[in-house]
């Protein structure tokens, strides 16, 4: 079998499975209450996860920063010119509950101020050194190539493969959409189980569930559909009859499934979501910030959970431009202002719904980037530090085991490449588990969970041995 003929398979399968959704439904438009029908929720049954994905490669040194008069020092020798001054992170000097080895501090950059509330009130927690692996490395064992390793290091498009779904670019679900799939006959055959606001992910993407796409004003249109083609509206309505009639060839049959998918999707979300735009939540959203906007509509979607018939949901979001490169001391705190602004707005309003216990926020990227700096840039890296938010999380931690402050030190693989110390499985699989996955299904989530102590990080506040 070729590999055309898999991927040609893969997709009748799929689409096989979004016609399967559909039985029973009108051509065009799909009943509401054929989607929600049998997802008889309660608002304390309610769980949503959220991906905030920052393509590029964020860049760690300027993320969490040492402050402690011995690490600062080495951290303002390496990053030079890049360097914050320590008394610019004064306001952002973080005291987590639990104690921090050899008296370290740490601050949030200053374009992180918005996060600093919510660490402080136990809502936000940071996961140091976190990245790809397939089993635990040492740097011996890196050096002699002796463990298997995530495929292409340092490359973008392998490793966001690598931290969205567990395996090499081309596969073909992420662990979001996996556990999508264990979620979806909780959520009575919902077309919103899995849902990006960020076109088409590999996160999202299950065996069974495939994602639903959004922009951050609702449901995409087909404006030919919606009005008169042309002036004409026979011509509108030849036009939805050509391309939702079923066809006799798989290929364009399997098209015209995915197409009516859409269509009754869009129907659904535009009778939920306010078409005048007004909002179940008075928390402001930046206007300009393409991440707040995501957010701000994701927001929306958990308020309106119930007529979408979902009581577990995944959500996907992404803000690119972190692949600094150059320019790093004037692009990233802009960067990480708009990432600290829209997840402080996003918090807000999930407390605002009485929420915040049941949505888990998470941040990830393709990789850190090296601590030596190159020019006014850093490099793409490995390991990188990063945020999970929520009511349910154990927040007001730095967990994990920090770096040393060091290039070519015990932590990193060259140029301040940080060799991670916790796995994307680990963080997953804390994930999953709250989520409502059981222990024997976290290997179909996450393929490489088995190969760590998933029980070393203990991210959420009731957190089960597994």
């Amino acid at each position: 079998m070729s590999v055309n003929d898999i991927k040609r398979r893969e997709f009748l399968r799929r689409s096989g499975m979004m016609g399967g959704m559909l039985a029973g439904a009108a051509p065009w438009a799909l009943n509401l209450a054929a989607i929600g029908e049998a997802a008889a929720q309660t608002a304390n049954d309610y769980k949503a996860v959220v991906c905030i994905f920052l393509q590029g490669g964020n860049d760690y040194g300027n993320t969490l920063i040492p402050y402690d008069n011995a690490n600062y020092n080495a951290y303002a020798a390496i990053r030079q010119k890049l360097a914050y001054r320590q008394s610019d992170l004064s306001a952002t000097v973080l005291n987590p509950a639990n104690s921090l080895p050899d008296g370290r501090q740490m601050a949030l950059a200053p374009a992180l101020a918005a996060l600093k509330p919510i660490f402080d009130a136990g809502n936000l927690g940071i996961i140091a050194n976190i990245g790809t692996l397939i089993v635990p490395t040492t740097l011996a064992q890196y050096k002699a190539q002796s463990v298997p390793l995530p495929p292409k290091l340092f490359s973008h498009n392998d490793q966001q493969s690598f931290w969205q779904a567990g395996r090499p670019e081309g596969a073909g679900s992420g662990w979001g959409g996996r556990m999508g799939d264990l979620m979806l006959s909780g959520n009575g055959g919902s077309l919103f189980t899995a849902m990006s606001i960020s076109g088409n992910s590999l996160y999202l993407s299950g065996n069974q569930v495939s994602q639903y796409a959004v922009s951050t004003q609702g449901a995409f249109s087909m404006r030919a559909l919606e009005g008169n083609l042309y002036g004409s509206t026979r011509a509108s309505a030849a036009l939805r009859s050509l391309i939702t009639q079923s066809r006799p060839h798989q290929l364009e049959n399997a098209y015209v499934k995915v197409t009516n998918r859409s269509l009754a999707g869009n129907a659904v979300l535009k009778s939920v979501l306010d078409p005048n735009g007004s909002l179940p939540f008075t928390t402001v959203f930046e206007a300009a910030n393409p991440l707040a906007q995501q957010l701000k509509q994701v927001a929306r979607l958990i308020a309106n959970r119930g007529q979408l018939g979902a009581k577990r949901q995944v959500f996907f979001v992404s803000m690119g431009g972190f692949d600094t490169h150059d320019n790093l001391a004037a692009a990233h705190p802009v960067l990480l202002r708009q990432t600290a602004s829209a997840m402080a707005s996003f918090h807000a309003a999930m407390k605002e719904l009485n929420l915040n216990d049941a949505v888990t926020s998470f941040t990830a990227s393709d990789f850190g980037r090296t601590l030596a700096v190159n020019e006014d840039g850093s490099d793409h890296g490995w390991g990188s530090h990063h945020f999970i938010m929520g009511g349910a999380v154990n927040g007001r931690q730095i967990h994990g085991k920090l770096p040393a402050v060091a290039v070519n030190g015990p932590d990193d693989v060259g140029q301040g490449r940080l060799l991670p110390t916790t796995s994307v499985d680990q963080l997953g699989a804390a994930i999953a588990t709250w989520f409502g996955v059981s222990a024997s299904n976290l290997g179909t989530v996450l393929p490489n969970a088995r190969n760590f102590d998933l029980n070393a990080l203990r991210l959420f506040k009731t957190a089960t041995r597994v």
